[in-house]
C-alpha cells in the first residue's frame, strides 16, 4: 500500500520523538516538516521538562530548511498551545527579516487565523500569542531589547552575534506563565564573528555526547528535499572553507582558519566504549609540555611516540586562577592515570615566561621544582613550531594515493579543550605564516593557550637530537 503525505509525516514524527499534540498542531496547519526539522521540533519540546534544555541550535549547511523550521515550530506549535505567548524573532538585517518573515508567513500560516502588521512587524494569533520581528544589524542594536521580557526568543544567523550580545539578549528570555518554560531557538551557518562561541555552546557538547542545557541538530543541504538542483551545484562549486562550511556544514572550519587540514574523524581518537583507542603499551617515549598562566589557562599536555614515529597527545590539564602547587598536584594525578611519574618523561618543557625572575628573585619554574616537576625551556619559535604541527596533521584530504602527506599527529578525545581550540585558530593578518594570538575572555572562553602548549610539545626535540644537529650530524 502506498502511504499518502499525511501518513508518511505521522510515521516520521513518531520516529523523531515528537509528542502527539505537537504532531496534531503541524497536521492542523498542514505543515509536513522533514526528518531533520522534526528532530529539531522534538528537541524544542524537551524544553518543557524541568530538567530539559533551555536552548536549541539548528545549524550547518545552507539550504537545510532552518528558517522554515524555526517559524513553523514557533507559530504552528508553541503559539497555538500557549495563549498569550510573547516571542521575539531576531535576524541580522531588519529589512530582510521582515521580508523573510512575510514570505514564510504566507507559506506556513495560511491555515492558521492571524493578523499581521507589516509596519510594526508583529504577527498576532486569536489566542493573544504574538511574534515580534526584530533585528541586530550591529551588536548595539541588541541593547534596544534589554530590559524587556520575552517568553521565547528566536535568533536567526546566531553566529553573527558576539558572545557578549548573545548573553545580553538571553537575559530577556524569562516568563511568569505557569505553563511555560522560557527557551531560545537558534539557527545559523558556520562562520561569522560568533562562530567560536556558537560551536563551543552548541556543537561541541553534541559531538562529545554531553548535552544538558542545549540540544544541537546538524543541518545538511541534502536534508531539504525542496532545494532546487541548481542550488546544490552552486554550493558544490565553492572552494576552501566556504565549501566545507556551507555545503558540508563542517564546524571545524572558518574563514582565515590556520589548520585547514584538521579533521576530527582523522586526528581525534574516539574514547567511546566501542570506538578505537590508542594502546599506550605501544609508546616508546613519553613527554610533556606546559604553558603557564593565571588569569589565562595553565595548560599541560601529555604526549608520547610509538615505534612508527606517530605522536599522540593523550591527556590534558587546563585550569585557570590556580597556584603552581595546585597545578603540580593535578599534573601528577594526570600522569598517574597513565601509570607514569615525572621521572618517566624524557622531557618536560615550558614556555620561557616560567623562567623569568619575579620581583623577589624567584621564578615560576622554581616553584614547580619544589613540587618535583623540573621544567626546561621549550622551543618557542612560533612560525617553525606551527609548521611542525601542520606537518604532523598531514594532508588527509589528498590521500596517500595522490602523494598526500600521511598524518602522524593524533589527539585523544579527553583533550577536549585542545581539540576545541585547534579549528578556531586564525592566520595573523600582519604575519600570515603565524597564528593570530587570542586571549581567554573574562568567562574563560577561547584563548590559544592549548595551542601554544601543543607547539612546545611537538617542536621541542630531545637533547640528543639537538646536540647532533649542533655538531653537524
Amino acid at each position: 500500500m502506498i502511504m499518502n503525505e499525511r501518513e508518511m509525516f505521522l510515521n516520521a514524527a513518531i520516529g523523531a520523538g515528537c509528542p502527539e499534540d505537537q504532531t496534531r498542531n503541524f497536521v492542523a496547519a498542514k505543515l509536513w516538516l522533514q526528518e531533520r526539522q522534526l528532530a529539531a521540533s522534538a528537541a524544542a519540546r524537551l524544553c518543557d521538562r524541568p530538567d530539559g534544555p533551555t536552548a536549541i541550535g539548528f545549524g550547518g549547511a545552507r539550504g537545510g530548511g532552518k528558517s522554515h523550521w524555526m517559524l513553523a515550530q514557533l507559530g504552528a506549535d508553541d503559539c497555538q498551545r500557549v495563549p498569550g505567548l510573547k516571542a521575539l524573532l531576531l535576524r541580522k538585517v531588519g529589512k530582510s527579516n521582515l521580508e523573510a518573515f512575510q514570505d514564510l508567513r504566507l507559506r506556513l500560516f495560511n491555515r492558521l487565523p492571524h493578523e499581521f502588521s507589516a509596519f510594526r512587524g508583529i504577527l498576532t494569533f486569536p489566542n493573544g500569542s504574538r511574534i515580534i520581528a526584530g533585528h541586530f544589524l550591529n551588536d548595539r542594536d541588541i541593547d534596544a531589547y534589554l530590559g524587556l521580557e520575552y517568553d521565547l526568543i528566536c535568533v536567526e544567523e546566531s553566529s553573527q552575534l558576539t558572545w557578549r550580545k548573545f548573553q545580553d539578549i538571553s537575559t530577556c528570555c524569562r516568563s511568569s506563565k505557569p505553563n511555560w518554560r522560557p527557551r531560545i531557538y537558534t539557527t545559523t551557518n558556520p562562520g561569522g564573528v560568533g562562530h567560536a562561541w556558537y560551536r563551543t555552546k552548541f556543537v561541541v557538547p553534541m559531538l562529545e555526547r554531553r548535552e544538558s542545557d542545549t540540544r544541537f541538530i546538524p543541518a545538511r543541504v541534502g536534508d531539504n528535499a525542496f532545494n532546487n538542483p541548481e542550488y546544490r551545484r552552486i554550493l558544490e562549486g565553492l572552494t576552501g572553507w566556504q565549501k566545507r562550511a556551507w555545503l558540508d556544514g563542517d564546524w571545524d572550519i572558518a574563514a582565515g582558519q590556520y589548520f585547514t587540514m584538521f579533521r576530527r574523524d582523522v586526528h581525534v581518537l574516539d574514547a567511546m566504549p566501542n570506538g578505537p583507542t590508542f594502546d599506550e603499551t605501544r609508546a616508546v617515549e613519553w613527554f610533556a609540555a606546559l604553558d603557564y598562566g593565571h588569569v589565562h589557562y595553565t595548560v599541560c599536555l601529555l604526549g608520547c611516540k610509538d615505534g612508527d614515529g606517530n605522536t599522540f597527545v593523550v591527556d590534558e590539564h587546563a585550569e585557570r586562577l590556580w597556584l603552581p602547587q595546585r597545578h603540580a598536584a593535578a599534573i601528577k594525578a594526570m600522569l598517574g592515570r597513565h601509570k607514569l611519574t615525572v621521572t618517566d618523561l624524557k622531557r618536560f618543557v615550558a614556555g620561557t615566561d616560567v623562567f623569568s625572575r619575579q620581583s623577589d628573585g624567584t621564578t615560576i619554574a622554581a616553584q614547580y621544582a619544589k613540587q618535583g616537576i623540573n621544567l626546561r625551556p621549550a622551543n618557542t619559535d612560533r612560525v617553525n613550531g606551527w609548521a611542525e604541527v601542520m606537518q604532523g596533521l598531514g594532508e588527509p584530504d589528498a590521500g596517500p594515493a595522490s602523494g598526500g602527506v600521511r598524518p602522524t599527529l593524533f589527539f585523544h578525545s579527553r583533550c577536549a579543550r585542545l581539540i576545541q581550540t585547534l579549528p578556531q585558530l586564525q592566520h595573523d593578518p600582519a604575519r600570515p605564516e603565524d597564528v593570530l594570538k587570542v586571549d581567554t575572555d573574562e568567562e574563560g572562553v577561547g584563548g590559544d593557550d592549548c595551542a601554544d602548549t601543543l607547539r612546545y610539545l611537538v617542536a621541542t626535540k630531545p637533547r640528543v637530537l639537538l646536540e647532533r644537529k649542533l655538531r653537524g650530524f
